[in-house]
């Protein structure tokens, strides 16, 4: 259970070690570089709207990100969501992008590519599948 209310706010960068840590407690660590803090690093640095969910606490501990990629007007590529097991079932990843959404207005359309163990959560905060997506993958 969340000790603390959960503050949602956009920071201009987010330090390499808590984007890792919460990259491993989601399980996106299984899909993403952690193991090459340059290569994260250069993640958040391209990345040009990071939302981060924070306990409202001393420490203001990291539990969730949205990294995106947008041009602010016409779409919202959201590379990242991840939010930390201990949060999950919390309502955290869909306040994520509610404040995406709240941030960028109801014009700008909101992009992300999903595993497939995350399907059903996306299905349920409704959004649409876009079956007309297309993607190179990348190679390693």
């Amino acid at each position: 259970m969340l000790n603390g209310t959960v503050v949602y706010v956009r920071e201009a960068s987010v330090d390499v070690a808590e984007f890792k840590r919460v990259l491993q407690e989601s399980g996106l660590d299984k899909v993403r570089p952690v193991g090459d803090e340059r290569r994260l690093a250069a993640l958040l640095r391209g990345a040009n709207l990071i939302i981060t969910a924070r306990l409202n606490t001393h420490d203001r501990a990291l539990v969730g990100i949205a990294r995106c990629l947008t041009d602010s007007s016409w779409c919202c590529y959201v590379p990242d969501l991840a939010v930390s097991a201990s949060a999950q079932g919390y309502g955290v990843g869909r306040a994520l992008l509610d404040e995406i959404r709240r941030q960028l207005g109801p014009e700008v359309s909101i992009v992300l590519l999903s595993y497939p163990e995350a399907v059903r959560f996306y299905e349920k905060i409704g959004m649409a599948r876009a079956p007309d997506a297309f993607c190179y993958q990348r190679e390693r």
